[in-house]
């Protein structure tokens, strides 16, 4: 057997290059990194002398760079990926966060953070966190609650089988997640004679598991028997790529279909059968359907509580069958499962239903629906003075955009209200991290989805609050020549938790940049501060001066930031449910003990 002689980092980062998904291209397509002791010195030197086939990324924060891969793989359907390595310490645990946010996703992302030396002969090394009791733990043991596969390397040899393990999870529809390599400092650094086969190029297909027979014969009569069923569209239906057969599937057997967070622009927002959005941030006309269906329909979701309203949407107990390719989400809330790819799986079921055809949902629903919806995305008519809503935002941003636009966002207002109101077209067109509604996702996330795919238009929308918790990998688009569009909208605080404390009956409290401790009051200016990145930044007056600012930003040759004031208090009143939010039992105040009355109430109607 020939081998050739490397070091551990440079025999991993020879391996990654090597692995190609199934239309030929490197499945992982970049190393985010930034540098420190615990990884300079082995994995800095390897991906050095491979810059030509592995390209390095340099961002400015660990948890960022991370979050610009998830999005990034997100955006291209899992196809491809992008790993990430750190430093021992705070570099690790920097990523902690989004290896959290890729496992609620089901997310490929490969992290390999420095880890302590495996000889234990500096003991205790920088930043090295000490057990008392057990002399094998690292700070990076944070990462195994929220990896997919964990391993800490302590000797070369152990990537022989560490590796195919890693990319076997990664690109498993089932067990897809994120992959934690820890890798000790030192072997880094060792040598080792690698077998040359183990480089060999290996292509990774897209396993698409077939149903099991019995299971899909018993899907099908439970279809057969249901009068008014209804599709719950989530991420499993992009990752599998089947819009195309969803869309003929609700066709053909007139079930209409609505969407998750993660499932919007699966159908485009005009096509008859889709809905709309359910659940918390729902649609009238979704939620309304699925509190009158006797079958319910999940392909691709994990039933989030925001997709049931906490299961309360679902009160009349409806069937629940469920097509997902882990078990795992195929039998929750004792549904009934096909457990199988959704493009195969939707594909056998449409077969085996042959012309059968359920009771078409109500077009009414949905011309009632976009009226209201309309209604509060409209320009203002007459300029008062008033501060924007942020629905009126969104408006903005919906006439400003182009077939090729993808609007993206994770945590706060606005998740909620482009769920309800933004109109997606084609597939893709709408991004959104609301697995772990993860502040500060926003901006890296953009980039990383205009680097998966460069031709489209990407807008980032996000609040104060977001870009104050990570904005930093703006300047790494400035330095990469990356366009993006940045729309911040400034209500000067967490205005969406503040109103869920307000209607929880809580007295208005450390939120509103006001309502927390302070000696001054904020002055914060985005602008000046998206400027002193490099990027072209505005800000609006009106919405008016967004629309013309958006307008702008087309011919932007980099990230292009607009800041609009907005205010906290208005949210959409159409549509939306109810969700399990627990009241306190005992208060001083009188507001609190009235919302703990009005919960009590509501969860013995709701259950």
């Amino acid at each position: 057997m020939k081998t050739i002689r490397l070091t551990a980092a440079q025999a991993a980062i020879r391996y990654i290059a090597a692995q190609k998904n199934e239309e030929g291209e490197p499945f992982i397509a970049g190393m985010w990194a930034i540098f420190g002791h615990g990884n300079v010195a082995g994995l800095g030197e390897a991906l050095y002398a491979a810059r030509e086939t592995l390209t390095t990324y340099r961002g400015h924060n660990e948890q960022s760079m991370a979050h610009a891969a998830i999005a990034y793989t997100k955006q291209l359907g899992r196809r491809r990926a992008m790993a990430v390595t750190s430093s021992i310490g705070p570099g690790a645990t920097n990523m902690v966060t989004a290896a959290a946010l890729a496992h609620v996703n089901r997310l490929p992302v490969l992290l390999i953070p420095g880890d302590v030396f495996a000889n234990r002969g500096p003991d205790p090394v920088l930043q090295q966190v000490e057990d008392f009791g057990d002399g094998t733990v690292s700070a990076n043991d944070c990462f195994r609650p929220v990896s997919r596969y964990f391993d800490r390397i302590t000797r070369p040899e152990q990537l022989l089988t560490a590796l195919p393990r890693a990319f076997r999870v990664m690109t498993d529809p089932a067990d897809c997640g994120p992959v934690t390599l820890a890798f000790c400092q030192d072997v880094q650094a060792e040598a080792y004679d690698w077998p040359e086969n183990f480089f060999d190029e290996r292509i990774w297909r897209r396993r698409r598991p077939q149903p099991d027979e019995a299971e899909l014969a018993d899907a099908i009569e439970t279809i057969r028997a249901a009068s008014r069923p209804v599709i719950v569209a989530g991420g499993g239906v992009h990752y599998a790529g089947a819009c195309a057969t969803l869309k003929a599937f609700a066709e053909k057997h007139a079930i209409p279909v609505v969407e998750t967070q993660a499932g919007k622009s699966a159908l485009p927002w005009d096509h008859p059968f889709n809905l709309g959005p359910v659940g918390v941030t729902g649609s009238a006309s979704a939620n309304a359907v699925c509190e009158e269906a006797d079958l319910v329909i999940g392909v691709g979701t994990r039933f989030q509580d925001f997709t049931t309203g906490s299961w309360a949407l679902f009160r009349k107990r409806p069937g629940i069958l469920a097509l997902n390719v882990q078990p795992h989400d195929g039998s929750k809330h004792d549904a009934q499962a096909l457990i199988a790819d959704a493009d195969v799986g939707l594909g056998l079921l449409s077969e085996g239903l042959g012309g059968w055809k359920a009771q078409a949902p109500d077009p009414g629903l949905k011309e009632t629906w976009f009226k209201a919806a309309d209604a509060v995305t409209a320009a203002p008519t007459v300029d008062d003075n008033a501060l924007p809503t942020d629905m009126q935002v969104i408006g903005a941003v919906q006439r400003a955009a182009r077939e090729n636009t993808v609007v993206m966002c994770a945590a706060g207002t606005m998740p909620g209200e482009l769920h309800k109101l933004w109109k997606a077209g084609r597939p893709g067109s709408y991004h959104m991290e609301y697995g772990y509604s993860c502040m500060g996702y926003e901006i890296a996330g953009g980039l990383g989805i205009k680097m998966a795919e460069p031709d489209r238009d990407v807008v980032v929308m996000l609040g104060d609050g977001s870009y104050m918790m990570m904005n930093s990998e703006l300047a790494t688009a400035v330095s990469m020549g990356i366009k993006i569009t940045v729309v911040i909208t400034d209500n000067r605080g967490f205005g969406c938790i503040n109103r869920l404390q307000m209607g929880t009956g809580g007295a208005e409290f450390n939120n509103l940049l006001d309502h927390a401790h302070h000696v001054n009051p904020s002055r914060i200016d985005f602008v000046a501060h998206a400027a002193s990145m490099g990027a072209e930044a505005r800000k609006a007056g009106s919405i008016a001066e967004l629309e013309a600012a958006l307008a702008e930003a087309r011919s932007a040759k980099g990230p292009f930031v607009v800041v609009i004031d907005t205010d906290p208090y208005p949210s959409t009143e159409a549509g939306g449910y109810w969700w399990d939010v627990a009241v306190p039992e005992v208060s001083e105040r009188r507001e609190v003990n009235t919302a703990r009355r009005a919960y009590e109430k509501a969860l013995k109607e709701r259950h």
